[in-house]
């Protein structure tokens, strides 16, 4: 979501609980969707340059993160340190380190416990059982079936117990129940309902009197309140997914910090989110009763700010990490006129100046091969790119997965029902947002999903604009990820004649087209419309 102009700057630590001397409090610091920001970002969330950290711009990293959380701990030695999910994939320090530099880092934090995120599978389960074996705490993931799984089998737990003080907490993970569709899990890991999951555990956890439940969920803000709604016995969720700023009182935040949702015997659970990239480290402070009934809850995002202290071993080491990228992310490949990006949801439910940016790349490179029509998915677009020199490392943040071109041809009516899909889950902010070019569409949200919102379908062929023809084949250019079904375009995959995958990665014919289109200006042309009745 947008982030709140001047938030940074006006923000303190949050006040915590006062109350009696033996009444029982917890402290929770939690941290999600960091995206291998592990050096501080920008602005607009990309990794800071050299030049931008001398003049001190930045905000978050890891070694800042290292040095607040020191901090609390010296004042609240018995607090609970947990991780949302989504630490892989979202700049070169996951290209070049596949999750390993995030584990290093994390166990140099401390973390307790984190849940897997729908990203920490994008190179399969092989690369996520490594990072696995380097990390010093538990990852937790009870929605998912994974006994089939030779790297993956016995090394993740659904749930774990962790005592501070005198008390007991149960801890639960979650992960998106979709993940087979916007990651790569491979053929043996198998995804659940999430409140089915969670009411399993805590029937567990009560047969061990354990009463404390925090659930560590990478579901979603909106999911988050849903499970809530519906499950008895859940005390706080500690969210991520959807990026949320959850804030009381701010003007552009996704909700309360914490949120309350009553549950389904009329008691309530706290979710909590703080964003993403490692801009903002969450502390809630919660009081239970000696039953263990949650009596108040309260605290917010902190923003780490370019005025904290570092933690000096760590941004040491992070810095030895950062020299071997150095050369890539600072060579400059083209030069832009202006900034090109929007807030992290834009893109992933309207036409957006990276979509149509990225989806124009792609039918330029193949359009003298006979291509028609281009189709990116908003999810695969990751960081703005800032007006001036692009380098190298600008577009790879931007396209991070190392995803190649794919082509095919298709009939306008598998076309049509590729772009339902695409559209059937904007509520959510779904990563499946079709991005297009050489196509246009309008499409109605008031429609249930799936049951007609897409409308007014046209292709750009022989000079003009024509109707979508449902019997007509058509070639349409993508992404290998999304040509092998991925984010639940079963219809590419099922469907699709003459599938062919390119060798040369997407990032590459990206940069060969702004090389060409020196001082390229971000744009909107209407191709993608919301109508309402």
């Amino acid at each position: 979501m947008r982030l709140i102009a001047g938030l940074a700057l006006c923000l303190a630590l949050p006040i915590g609980l006062s109350p009696p001397a033996s009444a029982e409090i917890l402290t929770i610091l939690h941290t999600n969707d960091i995206h291998s920001r592990i050096e501080p970002v920008s602005r607009f969330n990309v990794t800071c340059s050299r030049a931008e950290q001398k003049k001190g711009v930045c905000f978050g990293g890891a070694a800042r993160l290292k040095a607040l959380i020191d901090t609390i701990r010296a004042e609240v030695p018995d607090l609970l340190l947990l991780d949302g999910g989504d630490q892989f994939q979202g700049s070169l320090m996951y290209t070049r380190y596949q999750g390993q530099a995030a584990a290093e880092v994390m166990n140099a934090i401390g973390y307790d416990a984190m849940t897997v995120g729908n990203h920490e599978f994008d190179d399969g389960p092989e690369v996520l059982r490594a990072f696995i074996d380097r990390i010093t705490f538990p990852i937790l993931m009870s929605n998912a079936d994974i006994s089939g799984d030779p790297h993956l089998a016995g090394v993740i737990q659904p749930s774990i117990v962790i005592t501070r003080g005198e008390h007991r907490y149960g801890i639960i993970g979650l992960t998106p129940e979709d993940t087979h569709q916007s990651s790569s899990p491979g053929p043996h890991v198998h995804f659940h309902d999430a409140a089915a999951a969670v009411r399993t555990q805590i029937e567990g956890f009560s047969a061990q009197r354990i009463d404390r439940i925090i659930v560590l969920s990478h579901s979603g803000y909106r999911r988050d309140m849903e499970i809530a709604a519906q499950v008895d016995g859940i005390d706080i969720i500690v969210g991520g997914h959807s990026h949320s700023l959850l804030f009381d009182e701010i003007d552009g935040a996704a909700g309360p910090y914490p949120t309350w949702v009553e549950t389904p015997s009329g008691g309530r659970t706290a979710i909590v989110q703080a964003y993403a990239y490692g801009r903002y480290l969450g502390r809630l402070d919660v009081r239970f009763d000696p039953s263990g009934v949650v009596t108040a809850a309260r605290g917010g995002p902190i923003p780490l700010t370019t005025e904290m202290p570092e933690d000096p071993a760590l941004a040491a080491r992070i810095a030895t990490l950062a020299e071997p990228l150095e050369r890539e992310r600072e060579m400059v490949v083209a030069h832009v006129g202006s900034y090109i990006g929007t807030d992290h949801s834009a893109c992933r439910r309207a036409e957006c100046t990276l979509g149509n940016l990225v989806a124009d790349a792609m039918l330029d490179a193949r359009r003298r091969f006979g291509a028609q029509i281009a189709i990116m998915n908003g999810g695969g677009l990751r960081a703005p790119i800032n007006a001036g020199e692009v380098t190298r490392g600008d577009i790879l943040q931007l396209l991070p997965f190392q995803n190649t071109l794919a082509e095919f041809w298709m009939t306008g009516a598998d076309i049509r029902a590729a772009l339902e899909h695409g559209v059937s889950a904007v509520e959510d902010s779904h990563g499946r947002f079709p991005q297009v070019a050489g196509l246009r569409f309008a499409y109605d949200p008031s429609v249930a999903p799936g049951q007609g919102r897409i409308r007014d379908v046209e292709v750009f062929a022989n000079g003009r604009w024509q109707p979508l023809n449902d019997a007509q084949t058509y070639q349409v250019v993508t992404n290998d990820f999304l040509r092998q079904g991925g984010d639940g375009y079963a219809v590419f995959a099922e469907r699709a004649e003459k599938p062919y995958d390119f060798n040369g990665q997407l990032s590459d014919i990206l940069e060969e087209y702004l090389f060409r289109r020196r001082g390229y200006q971000a744009y909107t042309d209407g191709r993608i419309e919301i109508v309402s009745p």
